[in-house]
């Protein structure tokens, strides 16, 4: 009998052994991932399912999607070690390796991705000093190009964030019936967004007086719990195959701001301090919290 109990416990010990051996080998056959923009499950697979299927072709995992509510739900699910890899923007990522210590692993490059303030052409004001005293509306709070890039253009300018000029936030539509209304000065956008108001606005001229750097793009990161392995494979796939995953994505219309743009999977921490130093002129020197949340 005590031969037999000792046999077992010998058997069951091997057996857990192998499984723990095997466990993290299987986990690693498909990786988790999310997109902090897209709300639900439907809109991720509409959006991305044709970008999904062209991955997995070209990494030889099975993806799984992960569907989020937005940014902070994207932050919870990574730290629960609920999803691998998550598509997000420059702002969010300071946030996602202050808390996590996430790492960037692919750059999905955007043409024009840059930051403008922007008054109607007959506007009296003629540059970023004469916005003193005004109201300026930006886009979605803490959104690098729609708040922090144009609060730095202004910085840059000489004027102070929560000081110099009051700042609100409305969808790009209202705030720009409110410009042409006279009931604000100036906008804070990006250039798709400036594209999208001419269209909107055909009749109306609109006018830059102020131009930010091209800005840090949108990037798949990883949590620092995935193999590096399965990371490397991950980046490799967009080094070769390239085209063929930039196709996939840009095939659905949500994701046409990606038209004409490419992969850099060459990308280190340090390419985002400059988004670092826009949370500084925003008043934020701790990167742990999302501002707005």
């Amino acid at each position: 009998m005590r031969f037999t109990r000792r046999f077992a416990a010998v058997a069951l010990a091997i057996s857990l052994g192998f499984l723990n051996q095997v466990a993290p080998l299987q986990a690693q056959d498909k990786i988790r991932f999310a997109v902090t923009d897209v709300d639900g499950l439907e809109s991720l697979q509409r959006e991305f399912g044709p970008f999904k299927e062209a991955l997995e072709k070209s990494t030889g995992l099975r993806v799984d999607f992960f569907p989020v509510s937005g940014r902070t739900a994207a932050v919870e699910a990574m730290n629960a070690n609920q999803v691998d890899f998550v598509l997000t923007g420059p702002a969010e990522y300071v946030v996602f390796n202050a808390r996590l210590k996430a790492m960037p692993v692919v750059v999905w490059e955007r043409p024009n991705y840059r930051s403008s303030i922007v008054v109607p052409d007959e506007s009296p004001i003629k540059s970023i000093a004469d916005l003193k005293g005004k109201k300026i509306s930006f886009g979605e709070i803490g959104s690098t190009s729609q708040h922090l890039a144009p609060a730095t253009i202004l910085a840059d300018g000489g004027l102070v964030y929560g000081k110099d000029y009051e700042a609100i936030f409305l969808k790009l539509n209202v705030a720009t019936e409110a410009m042409l209304r006279n009931d604000i000065s100036a906008i804070g956008m990006n250039q798709t967004h400036l594209d999208r108001i001419k269209k909107a606005f055909p009749d109306k001229k609109f006018r830059t007086i102020g131009e930010g750097i091209n800005l840090p793009n949108d990037l798949v990161i990883v949590s620092a719990k995935v193999n590096p392995e399965i990371v490397t494979k991950f980046r490799n796939a967009f080094r070769d195959n390239g085209p063929a995953l930039l196709a996939a994505i840009t095939t659905t219309k949500e994701n046409a701001k990606f038209v004409g743009g490419g992969f850099q999977y060459e990308v280190q921490d340090r390419d985002y301090d400059v988004v670092r130093k826009m949370f500084v002129n925003v008043g934020i020197k701790q990167f742990t919290q999302f501002i707005g949340n």
